[in-house]
C-alpha cells in the first residue's frame, strides 16, 4: 500500500481458501470497480448512461453511490453492496449482519423509483465459489422486508460475480438473484 493517507503500509485484500477459491475483503473495492465499469459502460443494464456522478446527496440525509444520467433516460440512482457471506455451497448471501443503514438505503431507493426515477441495487459478489445470490433474511429480516417493498416499488436488483486472483479483482458476469 503506497497511499500516504493510510496509517499502515499494508492491507488485507483477499482470503485464500484451501479449496483454491478467493474472497475479497477490501470494502473500498466494490465502488471503485463499479465506477470503472459504469464509466466504461460495461454493465449491460446501465450501458446507455453517459454521465456517472459518485457520492451524490439525495433523499433524507443520504448519499447514493452513483447517479447516472443520459440523454432521454430517467436518472438512475445506483447503490452498490459488497457480498462476502456464503453459508451454503455456491450461494452468496447479503447481509452478513443486521444493517439498519442498508434498510434505509432500500427505503430511499424505493422512493426514487416511486418518483419515476430508475433505482438500481448492484450486489458485487466478492467470492469465486458462488454462482447465485440471495438475501440472508434470517440474519436481518428487516432488510429482507425492505428489499421486498423496494422491489415492489420498482427497484432493480443485479448480482454480479467476480474473478479474483492475487493480482486482480475483475467483474465477471451477472448471476441469478433469488431473493
Amino acid at each position: 500500500n503506497d497511499d500516504p493517507k493510510k496509517k499502515l503500509n499494508y492491507g488485507w485484500r483477499l482470503v485464500d481458501h484451501e479449496n483454491g477459491h478467493f474472497t475479497g475483503v477490501d470494502t473500498a473495492l466494490p465502488n471503485r470497480a463499479m465506477k470503472a465499469a459504469l464509466i466504461a459502460r460495461e454493465l449491460a443494464p446501465l450501458a446507455a448512461y453517459t454521465e456517472v456522478r459518485p457520492e451524490v446527496k439525495y433523499g433524507e440525509n443520504s448519499r447514493i453511490d452513483f447517479l447516472l444520467r443520459g440523454d432521454g433516460l430517467p436518472d438512475a440512482y445506483v447503490e452498490v453492496k459488497s457480498v462476502t457471506l456464503s453459508r451454503q455451497t455456491g450461494l452468496a448471501e447479503f447481509p452478513d449482519s443486521v444493517t439498519a443503514r442498508g434498510a434505509k438505503h432500500l427505503g430511499e431507493l424505493a422512493r426514487m423509483a416511486e418518483a419515476g426515477h430508475r433505482a438500481v441495487l448492484l450486489y458485487l459478489v466478492q467470492r469465486t465459489d458462488c454462482t447465485q445470490m440471495r438475501l440472508a433474511a434470517d440474519i436481518d429480516p428487516t432488510y429482507a422486508a425492505a428489499s421486498l417493498a423496494a422491489r415492489a416499488a420498482g427497484l432493480e436488483i443485479h448480482a454480479i460475480s467476480t474473478h479474483i486472483t492475487p493480482q486482480a479483482v475483475i467483474l465477471a458476469q451477472p448471476i441469478p438473484f433469488t431473493g
